[in-house]
Formats: C-alpha cells, sequence, structure tokens
C-alpha cells in the first residue's frame, strides 16, 4: 500500500489543486459549525461541534491525500467564507440555511477520490442542519411570517394604490397624500388582523391543549373499567396503542396526562400577537413607504413611477430572496416569483386607474 506522500507525489497538479480546495472548504466548514455552538447552549451546541469534529475528519482525508503537497493553510470558497463572517457575526437561522444548501451541493458523489462514507456523511449532515435549522425556524415563524408579509402587503398594495390613482390623471400632491393615506390605513388593519389572528390561535391550542387537573384523578380511576383509553384514541391514536398507554400510565400515573407526541411549543410557533402585530405594522409601513418616496422627493410624472417601480422592484426582490434563504431554497427563483406577483398586481390597478380616469374624464 502506498503512502499518502507517494500519492500526492504521483498526482498531477490538477488533482492536488482540487484537493487543496477540498481541504480548504472543509476547514471553513468546520469553523463555521464550531462558531455557530459558541453562540448555543446544551443539546444544539453538541449537535453543531459533533457536526464540526465530523468536517474535521474529512479535512483529514485531504490531508492525507496531499501528504508533502497541503502546503499552507488556504481560505476555502466565498460562499464558505461568507458563512464563518456570519456565524462568527450573527449565529443566526439564515446561516443554518445557508449551510443547509451548502451541505446539499457536496460534490463528493462524483468526486473519484471521496469515499462513499464522505459522501454519506455530507446527506447526513444535510439532513442534520436541516433539522437545526427547523428549530430555528419554529423560533422565529409568527414574527418572521408578519413581517415578510406586511412587507410585501406594503409594498404590492401602496405602489398599486399609487398607481392606480396616477392612472387617473391627478395632481402629485393628491398621490402623496393618498399614498400616505394608504400606509397608514393599511399598517393599522393589517396590525390588528395580525394580533386578531395570532391570538385567536393562540386561544385554539389552548382549547385544545389537555387540561392539566385531569392527571390528579388518575390515581382514582378503577384499573379494570375506566375510560382513559378513550382520552388517547379521541387524540388520534390506534385502540391498541391508546390502550397501551392507558395502562403504562395506570401502572405509573406521575407523568401528565394525556398527550399525544406532538411538540410542545406550538405557541412559540405560533408567535405571541402583540409581537406579531408590531412586526406586521411596522414592516408594512416599511414596505408602503417605498412607493411614496419618490413623490416626498418632489419628483413627479412618468420619472416618479419609473423610480417608485424599480425601488418596489428591488425590494420586493429581496423579501423573496429572504424567505428563499430561509426556507434553505434557491434565492433567485423566489426573488423573481416575487417580483413577477408585486409587478402583475401593481400593473393591473394601473390599467383599471387609466380605464376609470378615462371614463371620468
Amino acid at each position: 500500500m502506498q503512502d499518502s506522500g507517494s500519492r500526492a507525489g504521483k498526482a498531477d497538479a490538477r488533482s492536488v489543486r482540487r484537493w487543496r480546495r477540498r481541504l480548504a472548504d472543509e476547514r471553513e466548514e468546520a469553523e463555521v459549525y464550531r462558531e455557530l455552538a459558541a453562540r448555543r447552549s446544551g443539546e444544539e451546541r453538541e449537535i453543531l461541534l459533533g457536526l464540526a469534529e465530523a468536517e474535521a475528519r474529512h479535512a483529514a482525508h485531504w490531508e492525507a491525500l496531499l501528504g508533502d503537497e497541503v502546503g499552507p493553510v488556504r481560505r476555502g470558497q466565498f460562499r464558505m467564507r461568507l458563512l464563518v463572517f456570519l456565524a462568527r457575526r450573527f449565529g443566526s437561522v439564515f446561516v443554518l440555511a445557508l449551510a443547509q444548501r451548502a451541505e446539499s451541493r457536496s460534490p463528493y458523489g462524483s468526486d473519484r477520490d471521496a469515499p462513499p462514507a464522505m459522501a454519506a456523511d455530507e446527506r447526513i449532515h444535510e439532513e442534520v442542519v436541516r433539522a437545526l435549522a427547523a428549530r430555528g425556524r419554529a423560533r422565529v415563524s409568527g414574527t418572521f411570517r408578519a413581517a415578510v408579509f406586511g412587507a410585501n402587503d406594503g409594498l404590492v398594495s401602496n405602489l398599486a394604490l399609487v398607481l392606480g390613482v396616477i392612472g387617473g390623471n391627478v395632481p402629485t400632491s393628491t398621490v402623496l397624500l393618498t399614498g400616505l393615506a394608504g400606509l397608514l390605513a393599511g399598517a393599522l388593519s393589517m396590525g390588528a388582523g395580525e394580533y386578531i389572528s395570532v391570538r385567536s390561535q393562540r386561544e385554539l391550542l389552548a382549547a385544545a391543549a389537555p387540561n392539566p387537573e385531569a392527571r390528579a384523578v388518575v390515581p382514582y380511576l378503577d384499573v379494570d373499567a375506566n375510560e382513559l383509553a378513550l382520552v388517547y384514541r379521541a387524540r388520534g391514536m390506534s385502540a391498541e396503542e391508546a390502550q397501551r398507554r392507558a395502562d403504562a400510565l395506570l401502572r405509573n400515573p406521575k407523568p401528565a396526562v394525556p398527550s399525544t407526541d406532538t411538540p410542545a411549543d406550538d405557541h412559540e410557533i405560533v408567535g405571541t400577537g402583540t409581537k406579531a402585530a408590531i412586526s406586521s405594522f411596522v414592516f408594512f409601513a416599511s414596505g408602503a413607504l417605498v412607493p411614496v418616496l419618490p413623490f416626498a422627493f418632489g419628483l413627479s410624472g412618468g420619472l416618479a413611477v419609473l423610480v417608485a417601480a424599480v425601488l418596489v422592484g428591488l425590494a420586493l426582490m429581496l423579501t423573496g430572496a429572504t424567505v428563499g434563504v430561509l426556507s434553505g431554497a434557491a434565492p433567485l427563483p423566489r426573488a423573481l416569483r416575487q417580483l413577477a406577483i408585486g409587478a402583475g398586481a401593481a400593473a393591473v390597478t394601473y390599467v383599471l386607474g387609466l380605464i376609470f380616469g378615462a371614463t371620468v374624464g
């Protein structure tokens, strides 16, 4: 069996460069997970450190292949360096979502010098990061949903409103006043609606949750004749599983009764009404302000419309890309989809404004 030094000596220059790139990327990836772990505690920290150790193991494979040709420490690809930077500064769920995409793009499946175990490792790493990202998404989903929907609604609805008024051939001052009125009315409506929606969701969850006082009566149930199994069946278990759980609880009535194995953080996923309302109000107002800015700075006519459309288009693409990143998907298609939907809504409203403006005239 040849040693790693002799293998590297016989490898062509292209292979050596490729091995060095792989080594640099693995080192960067390990650093990403170490930086993320430094900002967490408990189980998540242990999981991230385990991923860092696995990436270090992969780096050792490329070091062994290179042998004496390992050379000085090199930086990885730009996207990996960016991930390290973001993990060091923020450590947010967005970094985990980007790391999930990085794991899904592993080249080891087609790399003849990467053993099958390494390619399999990367697939497992993707699932681990996906699960960690899902935890983070659950923690921010309520507020983030309100923020994204609020910003998107503000951008599209107020641009459509402004364009509709412009289509009716009204003065610039009227366009500005209409846009500001739409901003305030829409933000208040969105905030109030989001508060009511989230509060209603939390109340429904509370109504569906098991009554904690029920556990107090378990020790007094007739072991031979009781309806405890029916509780579990009513919550979706099969008859056999429900009976098994009921029998186990009667033998040891200390655990809380009766729940299925559903997540305990549904309220956290939904968020709070106040936070969702504030988030929705602020982001709707921020989005609705964008199409009004050109008119507020004194522009008018076709130039103001062009500037407003460009600003809104860029903002729509930003919100779409942000959703794409958070969901672990490619950001560009989501950005273009958001742009197309917003542009379509605005164009329809503008055409209607032209039609009604001509009719009134």
